[in-house]
């Protein structure tokens, strides 16, 4: 293969990804602006905050408390080569607060949420109902998109919350009823290592990867391809961007929270 194509078609590649960031980011910017001006449309926030929030609990509950059952065995085994097993409270406290907790719920709602939004968003312009939006004199970013954004930016950081809770709740079912811990001393851990600190930066991510997650799915579905295919590609582009997204920002955001 010729060096020059080659470097030519890498050219273009990287040339089509900072174009995609750059619109992803003035779609955001747009995005948030709406937030802040009227018209509202109440019922369409009350049904993302549904389907975001509430709806998204029994996935969430299930991930952290798994999560968190499994975290203190292998704690547990890992310090138990070093005579270290009473480690376990303060590192499954520390460990699901500060990155496994915000990390996996927004997997989890980007798995659930945003290929929802995608595929609701892309439908919708396929079958030019955001046409007829436009036809009625309602914006779409204000109808579609900003009760979106707005649900997650508030459900996700208590869904986080919540997995954080319910994945300590999990790690200390396992320690206290299989590898013989004291409960009192257990909680007494938990409470005493975790800080103010731990619990900001765990929300701030969720309200982060919140944010990702709702504008992924509603940039791809507003920028979908006609018919059936279309409308697979940007679910299946949404999914794999928040994912991806979520997980370069959690890098970035740990370095920026806990940097020494």
């Amino acid at each position: 293969m010729n060096p020059l194509s080659l470097l030519g078609g890498l050219g273009r590649a990287v040339l089509a990804l900072f174009a995609t960031f750059g619109k992803v980011a003035l779609f955001t910017i747009d995005a948030i602006s709406h937030i802040f001006r009227p018209p509202y449309y109440p019922r369409e926030f009350i049904v993302a905050l549904m389907n975001i929030g509430w709806l998204s609990l029994p996935v969430v509950g299930l991930t952290a408390i798994f999560t968190g059952g499994a975290l203190a065995l292998q704690i547990y085994a890992g310090g138990a080569r070093f005579n270290a097993e009473a480690v376990v409270p303060q590192i499954v406290a520390i460990g699901m607060v500060r990155e496994l907790g915000p990390v996996l719920v927004g997997l989890m709602i980007a798995a659930r949420v945003t290929s929802s939004i995608a595929a609701e968003i892309a439908t919708m312009k396929v079958t030019e109902q955001i046409d007829a939006l436009v036809t009625l004199s309602t914006h779409p970013m204000k109808y579609l998109t900003a009760p979106r954004v707005l649900a997650a930016l508030i459900t996700v950081p208590l869904l986080v919350g919540i997995g954080d809770i319910i994945g300590i709740a999990g790690g200390y079912v396992v320690a206290t009823q299989n590898l013989g811990f004291n409960p009192a001393t257990y909680l007494l851990n938990t409470v005493n290592f975790l800080e103010a600190h731990d619990i900001m930066s765990s929300l701030a991510k969720g309200a982060t990867f919140g944010l990702i997650a709702a504008v992924m799915g509603c940039f791809y579905g507003m920028n979908s391809g006609r018919g059936a295919q279309g409308v697979g590609r940007a679910t299946k582009s949404s999914v794999e961007s928040a994912a991806i997204m979520i997980l370069a920002t959690n890098f970035i955001l740990t370095g920026v929270f806990f940097s020494l």
